[in-house]
């Protein structure tokens, strides 16, 4: 097996505990894997994934009150569903993009891994609500913007990582607050399983920081003035306070670029 070729192998496959299994094997046997770093692979239809969750306008995706026992189940249910495509979204940063470092790929194998330890967590928890994965419906915005990206590396690395999963490192102390106010065991054990989530995003954000400014540098391009261009031609969302500004610090983030942040 090459380190690639199985990142493209665990992205086609559709069933969530699956893939959770061979992501964590590639990366047990990674060390001992060859890495093709030029090799080119025919593109699949889209990523592997089960029929459902049904997928719906982010619009429509009722609001979810961690107050009420379906409400706290929904929200887990919705963070499941960043870390599955969270899954998904680092397997295509392996086998979509050639002529990358090998240090590249292993490190986007790395989060594929904690992704899927992270979506594991979450269905684990999900069941002891009396869920599973599936059972809301979800909405398919983090994948919009991989998609958009399949052909630019750098906006990929300037979209995803630094832009869509650096607001889980916003979002997450507030959800985390709002569960330590319902104070249940359920919501307390989401509150310990967010605190392994956001430790490991960091790293992740910061993953996508040192491609994002290796590739600026390698092709001669101003990162600052490249960012704003790419989030207006690719349709980025825009960025909202609060911002949890040591987590993104941690993340790599520039004195510059935290000053840039709105208001």
């Amino acid at each position: 097996m090459q380190l690639r070729r199985g990142a493209l192998n665990a992205f086609c496959q559709t069933q969530p505990q699956l893939k959770v299994s061979e992501v964590h094997s590639l990366w047990q046997k990674s060390d001992g894997l060859h890495c093709d770093c030029e090799a080119v692979f025919p593109e699949p239809l889209g990523p592997g994934r089960p029929e459902q969750p049904a997928l719906i306008a982010p619009a429509l995706v009722p609001r979810r009150s961690p107050f009420t026992p379906q409400g706290h189940a929904a929200l887990m249910h919705s963070i499941a569903h960043i870390e599955f495509n969270a899954i998904n979204l680092a397997l295509d940063a392996i086998w979509r993009f050639p002529g990358m470092p090998e240090a590249y790929y292993r490190d986007w194998l790395c989060v594929a891994a904690e992704e899927a330890k992270h979506f594991a967590l979450l269905q684990a928890h999900l069941q002891t609500l009396g869920f599973a994965y599936g059972d809301f419906a979800a909405h398919d915005g983090l994948w919009t913007m991989c998609e958009a990206t399949k052909g630019d590396v750098v906006a990929r690395m300037a979209l995803v990582p630094r832009t869509l999963e650096a607001r889980g490192l916003d979002a997450t102390p507030l959800i985390q607050a709002k569960l330590r106010k319902v104070a249940t065991p359920a919501a307390l054990a989401a509150v310990e399983i967010l605190d392994t989530i956001l430790t490991e995003e960091v790293g992740h954000v910061a993953i996508g920081n040192h491609w994002f400014h290796w590739l600026c540098q390698r092709d001669g391009i101003d990162a600052l003035a490249f960012y704003p261009e790419a989030a207006l031609r690719y349709r980025a969302p825009s960025l909202k306070p609060p911002f949890n500004i040591e987590a993104r610090r941690a993340a790599g983030f520039t004195p510059i670029e935290l000053a840039a942040l709105p208001s």
